[in-house]
């Protein structure tokens, strides 16, 4: 597998794809999926760049940039600046084995609400298949609410997200996340186990602070 430093060169990103061929088909693909008003700004390509790097495995680039394919990936950024499209516009990208479903956070509690603790072992000891671990995207991250049980409060994600780390320090069971919380702001909401656990866990990504909301 080629590569260069530039992303806008054209290197070869895996076997005959090129960087402005995988541009065109997130374009393309992402059109279809979120409609016509759909666009990859030019400021997105590095991130872009890095994100398709950890998708397709490659070991080489991925070590230039300093991200492990271990790990899981935190994407930040803003609210409205397309941290959920792109990561369901990436989840058309990776081979099987690194294949990811995606779970809004919100809908997680609700379901925490109908289906109480059970719903921790889902998203956890019971979170396999035949190929390994279960790769789960955590979608919006800070916006699910904290619900009580019998009058038992319990921070689902927080709960959720413990119980997969010992999962990836066991048998590598990588997690994707999204959300726009700061450091700060996940410890606050989540306790000081799960920041330092995500120091671990995942490769931090962001878009720029300074990105504007792209809601239509």
């Amino acid at each position: 597998m080629q590569s260069h430093s530039d992303p806008s060169s054209g290197f070869v990103v895996a076997d005959h794809y090129n960087f402005s061929w995988c541009l065109d088909y997130l374009d393309r693909h992402g059109r279809k999926m979120f409609g016509p008003h759909f666009v990859i700004s030019p400021n997105d390509h590095e991130l872009i760049y890095t994100l398709l790097i950890y998708f397709l495995a490659d070991e080489s680039e991925a070590d230039r940039l300093g991200i492990s394919l271990r790990k899981g990936l935190f994407l930040g950024g803003p609210i409205g600046s397309g941290k959920t499209s792109l990561m369901k516009l990436m989840s058309t990208v990776p081979k099987p084995n690194r294949k990811y479903r995606i779970r809004s956070t919100r809908e997680i509690s609700f379901e925490f609400a109908r289906d109480g603790y059970d719903v921790i072992s889902r998203y956890s000891k019971l979170s396999y298949n035949s190929d390994g671990p279960q790769i789960y995207c955590f979608d919006d991250l800070g916006a699910e609410q904290t619900l009580k049980l019998y009058g038992n409060e319990c921070n689902v994600m927080a709960e959720i997200l413990l119980s997969r780390y010992d999962h990836f320090v066991q048998m590598g069971m990588a997690t994707h996340i999204t959300s726009n919380l700061s450091a700060s702001d996940i410890e606050e909401q989540y306790g000081l186990r799960v920041r330092s656990r995500m120091r671990e866990m995942f490769n931090i990504l962001a878009f720029s602070d300074e990105t504007a909301d792209r809601r239509q």
